[in-house]
C-alpha cells in the first residue's frame, strides 16, 4: 500500500508544546514550517500546540506566522508548583493531545518542540497491529543496563508502573550503543489514542513524582529528578503494551544534531538531508552554526531564511 493511501486509513495528527519564550516561540516555529515544507503527504496533517497559561502571553508575530501555517493553539491550565518540576507541561499536554483527538485521528505524533523535520516521516504511520512508534534515548545516563540488577531507582519505577517482568527486553541507546532494559524516548513518539497511554503516563507521573524515596534519590543525583518523567513513560509503556504491539523507528528519527560530533554509530549520517527528523539544542544561538552544521548549502539557507526576525 502506498504512503498516500496508508494515509487516507490512517489519519494522522501532529502535536507539541510552545512556551512564551524566544528560544521556544523559534523552536515551535522550525518545526511547523519544517513539517508544512518537508512532510511530504503528512505536510497538511493537523499541528496543535499546546499553549500553557501564564501571565505572558506568546509574542504576537508568532502566532499570527503560526496561524498563518494553519496551526491550532490550545491554551491549557497547570498549576505553577506542578509546572515548575522538570517536564509535567510536557506530560499534561501529551495527554491532553491525546485525550482531544476523538475520531479526528487514528494516531497522534508528539514530537518535542526542538524537533525539525526534513523528509516525509512516513514511518509515523504504524502498522495497523502496533500501537506505539518509539526511539530509544540518546545516552544511557540513568538508564538500567540490561545485564545488571535493577537498581533502586528502576525498583520503584517497575513498581509503581506496575511492569510485567515478561515484558522487559534489551534495547539498544542511539548514541552509545548500550543496552539498557526499555527506556523510550519521551520527546518523538507516535501513538493510537485510543490506548490512552499518555493520559496514563500523566496520571502515573503526577500521582507519583513526589513520592518520598524519589525525593531521596534526586537528593542524591539531580539527572533523577530531570527524567522521571521519561522513566515513568518508559514503565507505563511496559505495562500498558506488549512488545508485540510497539514498533522501533529508525535511526533517522528523532537524530540528535547536537550529539553529531561524537557519533560514532553506524548509523552516523554525513548530512542533515538524511534523516527523517532530528531533535536540537538551539543551534542557531551560535553565530557560527551555518559553518558547523552538517546540511548542503539549500539546507542552511532555508533555515536561515525562517530565522530572521
Amino acid at each position: 500500500m502506498s504512503v498516500e493511501g496508508s494515509e487516507k486509513q490512517e489519519r494522522l495528527i501532529f502535536a507539541s508544546i510552545i512556551f512564551p519564550s524566544k528560544s521556544s516561540e523559534t523552536n515551535a516555529l522550525l518545526l511547523a514550517e519544517s513539517i508544512r515544507t518537508f512532510a511530504g503527504a503528512l505536510a497538511q496533517a493537523p499541528i496543535w500546540f499546546f499553549v500553557p497559561e501564564k501571565e505572558t502571553h506568546l509574542a504576537s508575530a508568532v502566532r499570527d506566522r503560526l496561524l498563518t501555517l494553519n496551526v491550532t493553539l490550545i491554551p491549557f491550565e497547570i498549576e505553577p508548583e506542578v509546572a515548575h518540576f522538570p517536564f509535567t507541561s510536557m506530560a499534561v499536554a501529551a495527554a491532553l493531545a491525546e485525550s482531544k483527538t476523538g475520531g479526528q485521528a487514528n494516531l497522534l505524533a508528539w514530537l518535542s518542540p526542538n524537533t525539525v523535520v526534513l523528509q516525509q516521516p512516513k514511518d509515523f504511520l504504524l502498522q495497523h497491529d502496533k500501537s506505539l512508534g518509539y526511539r530509544p534515548v540518546h545516552h544511557a545516563l540513568i538508564g538500567s543496563r540490561y545485564d545488571a540488577p535493577l537498581d533502586a531507582f528502576w525498583t520503584l519505577v517497575y513498581r509503581y508502573c506496575n511492569v510485567p517482568d515478561d515484558r522487559v527486553f534489551p534495547m539498544t541507546t542511539h548514541m552509545d550503543n548500550v543496552t539498557l532494559r526499555p527506556y523510550f524516548n519521551a520527546g518523538c513518539h507516535n501513538t493510537r489514542p485510543e490506548e490512552h497511554l499518555l493520559q496514563n503516563w500523566r496520571d502515573t507521573f503526577l500521582t507519583v513524582y513526589r513520592e518520598p524515596p524519589l525525593q531521596e534519590l534526586y537528593q542524591h543525583d539531580e539527572r533523577y529528578k530531570v527524567f522521571i518523567h521519561q522513566a515513568i513513560l518508559s514503565g507505563v509503556i511496559l505495562s500498558t503494551l506488549t512488545t508485540d504491539e510497539i514498533q522501533e523507528l529508525p535511526p533517522t528519527y528523532n537524530y540528535p544534531l547536537h550529539l553529531h560530533a561524537e557519533d560514532v554509530t553506524d548509523h552516523r549520517p554525513s548530512r542533515l538531508e538524511e534523516v527523517v527528523t532530528f531533535r536540537h539544542e538551539a543551534f542557531y544561538q551560535d553565530p557560527q552554526w551555518r559553518t558547523k552544521m552538517p546540511a548542503g548549502e539549500p539546507l542552511k539557507r532555508w533555515i536561515a531564511e525562517r530565522l530572521r526576525p
